[in-house]
């Protein structure tokens, strides 16, 4: 019973996700490529409930989903968002079970959309542009990525400290820590 209910919270995620990555479209940019990464809070919530491999999950199918429904699957986009996001769930991930007593959700977010943009203009730069002098965009980049953390931690904050009881009357069984 308690993994069914699991499967089922994670799917609302899953679909959270999708959503909020459609509405993020429609929220005007000063650059195009610029953008708050709004699914990435449903990401690190379920790195927080349910553990690293749901989170990982949630990335690569809210990923997929949202690239079908967009029409970019399997084009550059989708590749560098894929990678990406697989690693800044892997970074965040692991410093959550590693570090959780260190970071909040807000330190655990931050770092996360560091290395977003890190691992996003490295992809850029090893399958489109090939020039060192992408690299330019690096600091503009961890600025974006710091402080778009910054919110999404804050939001996910916000609402663990709201689902987390909600969680242990739903999945009543003592939890271990996620992996």
């Amino acid at each position: 019973m308690k993994e069914t209910r699991e499967l089922v919270l994670l799917s609302l995620l899953v679909a959270l996700a999708v959503v909020l990555r459609g509405l993020e479209g429609l929220i005007p940019s000063p650059l195009p490529w610029v953008r708050i990464g709004l699914a990435n809070i449903m990401t690190l919530l379920a790195i927080l409930l349910f553990g690293l491999k749901a989170g990982m999950l949630l990335t690569i199918l809210r990923i997929l989903i949202a690239s079908l429904l967009l029409g970019t699957f399997l084009s550059p986009t989708f590749l560098i968002s894929l990678i990406a996001g697989i690693c800044s769930t892997l970074v965040m991930g692991a410093v959550y079970l590693m570090f959780r007593s260190v970071f909040s959700p807000i330190g655990i977010s931050v770092l996360g959309g560091f290395i977003h943009n890190l691992a996003q203009l490295l992809t850029v730069y090893i399958l489109v542009v090939k020039h060192l002098e992408i690299f330019y965009l690096f600091p503009i980049l961890s600025v974006i990525g710091i402080i778009s953390g910054f919110f999404n931690g804050w939001v996910v904050a916000f609402l663990y400290e709201r689902l987390h009881e909600q969680m242990e009357r739903l999945l009543p069984s003592p939890q271990k820590a996620p992996v």
